[in-house]
């Protein structure tokens, strides 16, 4: 069983005279999370009058709002209470998207970028797996790749840069991955490198300037406006918050054809649907993301 206690309250905070920041923990965690899309979604069906954008993510909430029609020690007041309301709260459940997502390991393209950015890295001469490998006490780049994609990732915010989505290891805190990011930022990263930094994984879903560790390169798009590929009809951003991914390895000649099915509108997600429980996960994650991982069709390596 793993169990994460939070602070009691948030913390609130004052971004100038337009914003309260409301923080659950220092620490990320997945029922801080939770509580943060509870919160705004309480927020949201509050209707309070003033408040004019409500921006949820990892493990904390903004609102912006309007001095002028809401006084900010009365909406902070309001809040409060909604957090009260939404901890003292028994469900802990919510639809989520399983989506299996392509994953090329140790390619030639975030291989080549690394080297041409070696001086920014913690260990210059090493590779970002073998670097990650160290940091996490494991015998070689093999058995943290293994580790990263045999357990699977929830999306808990979507942004930064155009649909890149930050995912959290759905692993007790003790046995997740965590890896520095590099010492300054390169100038340059690949499209759909599969970086890391602190307990975050991501998918860079342009090419620019980046700083997380590089592991390996995405198969297919996870944003693609006016794209006729079947998963981005609805919208151009492949994830939203409360997503499950699971990575899976595959080699060139499966990249290839992966790229190719992409240039051709054929290619589509492996994608199932569940309703997450976070009691039940955190009673037993190992056995929980095995009936998450089933929905997938028993895909688990």
């Amino acid at each position: 069983m793993t169990t994460i206690a939070l602070p009691k309250r948030a913390r609130y905070s004052w971004g100038g005279d337009e914003f309260l920041f409301v923080e659950i923990d220092e620490a990320m965690s997945l029922e801080g999370y939770f509580v943060v899309g509870a919160l705004a979604d309480a927020v949201r069906a509050a209707a309070i009058v003033g408040i004019t954008d409500i921006c949820p993510t990892n493990n904390s909430l903004l609102l912006r709002y309007d001095p002028d029609m809401v006084a900010p020690r009365a909406l902070r007041s309001h809040v409060q209470e909604l957090e009260a309301t939404v901890r003292a709260s028994t469900s802990q459940t919510a639809l989520a998207r399983v989506l299996e997502v392509p994953v090329w390991y140790d390619d030639p393209f975030t291989s080549e970028v690394g080297e041409r950015f070696w001086s920014n890295r913690q260990t210059p001469d090493k590779s970002d797996l073998d670097f990650a490998a160290e940091v996490n006490n494991l015998a070689d780049a093999h058995e943290f790749i293994e580790r990263h994609h045999s357990v699977p990732w929830m999306v808990t915010a979507v942004g930064f840069v155009a649909a890149l989505p930050f995912m959290y290891q759905m692993a007790p805190r003790a046995q997740q991955l965590e890896v520095p990011k590099y010492l300054s930022p390169r100038t340059d990263t690949p499209a759909l490198t599969v970086g890391h930094g602190g307990c975050f994984t991501v998918i860079y879903s342009v090419r620019g300037a980046g700083g997380y560790q590089m592991f390996g390169i995405a198969a297919a798009p996870v944003f693609a406006p006016d794209s006729s590929l079947a998963d981005f009809q609805e919208s151009p951003v492949l994830f939203r918050a409360g997503d499950i991914v699971k990575f899976k390895p595959v080699e060139a000649n499966e990249y290839n054809a992966i790229q190719t099915e992409c240039e051709n509108g054929t290619f589509r997600y492996k994608r199932a649907e569940i309703e997450f429980d976070l009691a039940r996960w955190t009673a037993d994650p190992d056995a929980y993301n095995s009936d998450v991982l089933e929905a997938l069709g028993g895909t688990t390596h």
